[in-house]
């Protein structure tokens, strides 16, 4: 999976320098922040609706699920880019919570 997320990466760094009629994730860029918000707020509701049906939906409910996460996922690196950040911040992130519990681990975040 990292393979994809790297190559992914590339793909954003290259494409935040390009010209905005170029490219839909220089758009992005060129619009700012809140426009790049705006669209992980978009897909992040599409997303929670995709799964509610795909609850009790059959294949093609499982698939559009799957389809919506992509989306919101790779809205979310286009976020980080946009912030001097990458994928490999969050795995180390994830990595660091790895065998805590989740109890445990948001007891210890700052208030």
């Amino acid at each position: 999976m990292s393979d994809i997320l790297d190559r992914l990466q590339a793909v954003l760094d290259q494409r935040r320098q390009a010209a905005p009629q170029e490219s839909y994730v220089a758009a992005l860029h060129h619009k700012g922040l809140n426009k790049i918000l705006e669209k992980v707020g978009e897909e992040a509701t599409e997303t929670l609706l995709a799964a509610k049906d795909a609850e009790h939906g059959g294949e093609a409910e499982r698939q559009a699920l799957i389809a919506e996460t992509a989306d919101l996922w790779f809205h979310s690196l286009v976020m980080l880019s946009h912030l001097d950040l990458d994928h490999r911040d969050v795995l180390d992130e994830l990595a660091r919570r790895f065998g805590v519990s989740g109890h445990d681990e948001k007891a210890a975040r700052p208030q």
